[in-house]
This record gives C-alpha cells, structure tokens and sequence, in this order.
C-alpha cells in the first residue's frame, strides 16, 4: 500500500512540491516557540509598514520599509515608487515575500535540503503570484494599453497564441537566427564522425600555429556553438587568431535509438576518440583538452581514466582546461532541488517510456531556477505589454535544446548527483577503468563563474583538493554567470572582471579568494598567456582537413542542424 501510494505520489507530483510544503508546514507547527519568533518578526515588518502606508497615503515621504533585492527588476519602473498606491501594494507583496521566504530557509526540524527544497517552491509561488504578472495590477501594463489604444493587449493575446501553439513561453522567435548562417559561422570542417559526436577542425587564420592543437569537449545537454555564436563572441575565432588549432565536438542529438547509450560511450566514443584524431591529425603525441559543465565532468573522468588506462607517462594530453565544472556533486547548487530518489526514479520512468529526456523538460527545469527572469520576465513583456521578443544569439542558444540518452542521464544523476561518486577513490568503474582523481597530474586551468546557479564555483573549486598534489592548477574565477562568464570576450572599456591564483591542494576558497589578484576585463587574456607557455613552438598551420581525414562537411557540420 506504501509502495503504490508513493508512485501515485511521484506520478502526480514527480518534483515533491507539495510533500515539500506540506513538511516545511507541519514542521512550524509543531516547532511553537519558533514560529511566535517568526511571526513576531512578521508583526514587525507589518507595524512598520502600516506606518509607511498612512504616511503615503496623506502625502508625508517615507522610505521604503522593504527594498526590493538587488537584481529583482519587477518593481524598476518609477510608478511603483512615485504613486503611494503602487507603492504600498510593491511593499505589502515585499514585505510577505522576504519574511516567508526566510521562514522557509530556516524552518526548524528539517534537513538543509527540505528546507532549500521547501524555500525553493515557495519562492516559485510567490513569484507567480506578484503584482506584476497581473494586467490591473500592474501600472505599466494598463498605461502601456492606454498610451496604444488597446494594440499592447491586442499584440499579447497574439503572442499568447504564439506561445500556445509552441507549448512554451518562448524567450526568442524560433526563425531568429540561422545556424551555420548567422551563428556557429566560423570556417572550418567536420573531419571525423561517428554515431555520437562529430569532430570539427577550423582553418587556420594565422600562417603558423602552436604545434599542440586544442580540443574543446562541449556539453552535450545543449548545442556546442555556444562558443562559436557570432564573430565577436567567439572563443573559437578567438583562439585561432591567437594562433591555436582548434577541434571542437559537436554531439549527436539522441532519439529512442540510442537510448542504451551509456557514460561509458560518451568517454570511449567521444572524447578518447576526439584526443586520438587530433593527435594523427596534427602528428603530435599530446592535445590540450577542454570540457564545459558536464562535459568537464567527462573530461575529468577522463583524465583519470587515461592515466590509469595509458599511464601517466603515455597520457595523449599534455594539460587541459575546466569550463564552471563540478567534480564534487554534494553541493551542486539550486538544481539539487530536483535531485533526490523519488524525483530521479520518476524522471527514470518517463525516459523509459520514450527512451530518453527530452531537452524543452531539461530546459523548463533550468527555467525554473531563475523564473523571475526566465519565465515571469517574458510572460509581463509578451502578454501584459505586447513586446516581440528581441533577437538574443544566447537566447536563441538556450532554447535549440537536445535529449539525454535514458541509459546516460539516468547513470549521470545517479552516480554523479545522488551519490556523489565522482570524487570517491575507485567508486566508479567506467570503461573498464576504475576511477580516481588523484592519479590526474597533467596541469590544470580551471575558471568558474561568480554568479553561477547551476555549477556553484565553491565546489567547482573542490578539484584542487582531488586532483595529485602533483599537478599545478590555475584557478580563475569570473564575474557574470555560467554561461557570460565564459562567452566573455574581450571588451573596451572591460565589461567584467576576474580573480586568479594558484589554489594550494587543501586550502579554503576563502582563503584563496583573499590572496587572488583581481584583474579588469576577460580572463581570454590570461588563459591564452597560459596556453602559449605550454603548447610548444609555432609550426606551419594544418589545414582544416587532410588527406587522412577529409572534410565530411563544412562547419557547422550536421549533428548541430538536428532536431
């Protein structure tokens, strides 16, 4: 009976919404004392407030007895604070709105991850429910459907029907761009390919090259040409024109048919597969490897697979690069609220009745951890006031979402996220290689980013304590957020900032935060200093394809164009 109400549980509520609220509400009440405290607390913030309002109201100035967080924007507009009745609605929404969500945080009884996970899906409430999102609450709505005689609302019902048809709040038109027309436009040439990525090699722009070519292994939860979007926010062009040879892959996006696919594959038909064509196409023993976000995460699984499986002297790497990649899963950031037995054992449910997961429910979780900008953003400027979507390369980016192999992804949240496994001495066995980090010692430049929500940077930095003390590592982190913080090119005047130093393998990131050299501009600069050092003499620049391995298409190649 226990079993088969759990699964009805899961089936209607895979996330634990209600199970998580319903715990966070019993486990106030059964915590008095704490919950008077609270409320006393609440009673505080609603007496000051009622203050504000009578002030207002009879025309007296009064500040803001709650202040809207730094990067919330719903309130920007001056009318929430020049007119006392928008004015006094924003502070009553504020006021239940921060006191709860720090109730939620702190609810007693509770294990750090109810309460995050509690904390988490009230905010999501109280985001939906915002003044803002409401067209006779919202003073910017109604004076934009005045100032165009009804045509805003007229556009948003529109844009409503736009949004039905696609069975999503779409944050950029579908036709907005054009892969390998107007991003992914850099040249180049597929040069190998087999049932799970396609392996570009781009023509040079300089007559010679360093002789130790780069190999960037992006993630395959989305498209690769994130790093080659348009000729000024490419680090592929980027590099080439520092004088680097660059391979980049680009994954198969999986259907039903590849839904056996494992990590395993991923590793042996990826990446091991990438590392040996570049090598024999430029004729050299080493690459130096790149991975981003879960591709980082295959990329260190591989380093210590390779050491293990060649050994340290034969590894076909010579030093490589992690992009905002967690190794140590146990605090991965606010995607844990998805991640427990139950959430995984539904979403393992789902992706056994087609085979994998598909990209618009990965996206639509992403979403979620940053609804306020990502979903209640575009609902008010869409429908409330009749705005097209702008044409935002990035955007467009996010939305050409790919799939997760069953087989993969469910190994992936297992292995990875539930029991953290990555990190533990010879735990995994991949590719009949059991896996330590410890025996990783090519050197290591590693960059996280300051604002990231999906891989945190204070565990992104944890690889220094697991990699061999041998191994010498970089350390970057940058201002902005997962993906800014890498598509970050170079800018005048600079637009962000970054701190680096040479993280000791124990110590604390506070630490290493206090001592960092904090620099202006992108962290590129740095990183191809660093590369230059280490990738040997120029050579004559290899051409795009070669004999050996002729081009079988032109980049962006054909992988990157499925749906």
């Amino acid at each position: 009976m226990e079993t088969t109400s759990k699964a009805i549980s899961n089936a209607l509520d895979p996330y634990g919404v209600t199970t998580s609220l319903l715990n966070a509400h019993m486990a106030w009440m059964m915590h008095p004392q704490e919950l008077t405290r609270a409320l006393n607390a609440l009673s505080g913030d609603l007496f000051a407030l009622q203050s504000h309002v009578m002030r207002r109201a009879i025309g007296i100035p009064s500040d803001d007895v709650i202040k809207p967080n730094a990067d919330d924007s719903r309130f920007a507009a001056p009318v929430w604070t020049d007119s006392a009745s928008w004015d006094i609605i924003k502070e009553w929404y504020l006021a239940f709105t921060h006191r709860l969500q720090d109730m939620y945080f702190e609810t007693p009884g509770l294990s750090d991850k109810e309460r995050r996970r509690a904390a988490f899906w009230l905010r999501e409430w109280l985001n939906m429910v915002a003044p803002t999102n409401y067209f006779w609450l919202n003073p910017v709505a109604m004076r934009r459907f005045v100032e165009t005689n009804g045509e805003s609302l007229r556009q948003g019902w529109e844009n409503l029907q736009r949004d039905a048809k696609a069975k999503n709040i779409l944050m950029v038109e579908p036709d907005a761009f054009t892969v390998g027309k107007d991003l992914a436009t850099t040249p180049g040439k597929v040069v190998f390919r087999n049932r799970l990525v396609e392996l570009i090699h781009y023509a040079p722009t300089t007559d010679k090259v360093r002789a130790t070519p780069i190999v960037i292994t992006t993630p395959w939860i989305n498209k690769f040409y994130i790093l080659d979007l348009t000729a000024k926010k490419s680090m592929v062009k980027h590099l080439t024109d520092k004088g680097f040879s660059v391979f980049i892959t680009s994954w198969k996006n999986p259907g039903e048919d590849l839904s056996n696919i494992r990590l395993d594959d991923y590793l042996l038909e990826g990446v091991d597969e990438v590392v040996r064509v570049a090598c024999e196409f430029c004729k050299v023993p080493q690459v130096h490897l790149v991975g981003y976000c879960i591709g980082g995460t295959l990329v260190s699984t591989y380093m210590a697979w390779a050491n293990k499986r060649y050994g340290a002297d034969q590894v076909p790497v010579a030093h490589w690069t992690l992009f905002t990649t967690l190794t140590d899963f146990s605090h991965p950031g606010d995607i844990d609220v998805f991640i427990d037995e139950a959430c995984v054992g539904a979403l393992e449910e789902s992706m056994a009745k087609k085979g994998y997961l598909d990209g618009g429910e990965m996206a639509t979780s992403f979403r979620l951890l940053r609804s306020n900008s990502l979903i209640w953003h575009y609902w008010v400027s869409s429908y409330l006031l009749g705005e097209s979507l702008p044409p935002f390369d990035v955007l467009f980016w996010n939305m050409d979402t790919t799939r997760m192999p069953q087989a993969m992804h469910s190994y992936y949240l297992r292995e990875m996220y539930l029991h953290n496994n990555l990190i533990k001495r010879d735990k995994l066995e991949i590719a009949g290689e059991s896996i330590d980090l410890d025996r990783i010692t090519q050197p290591l430049y590693a960059v996280t980013a300051e604002d990231d929500h999906i891989a945190p940077w204070k565990q992104c930095y944890r690889i220094r304590k697991y990699v061999n003390v041998a191994a010498s590592v970089r350390f970057v982190l940058s201002s902005s957020g997962h993906i800014l913080g890498i598509v970050n090119p170079p800018a005048n005047p600079p637009k962000r900032a970054y701190w680096i130093a040479e993280p000791e393998r124990n110590e604390h990131w506070e630490h290493w935060l206090d001592r960092a050299e904090k620099k202006p501009g992108t962290w590129w600069d740095d990183w191809t200093n660093w590369l230059g050092e280490r990738t040997g003499d120029l050579v004559e620049a290899y051409p795009a394809a070669n004999r050996k391995f002729p081009a079988l298409a032109d980049a962006p190649g054909t992988y990157v164009l499925e749906k």
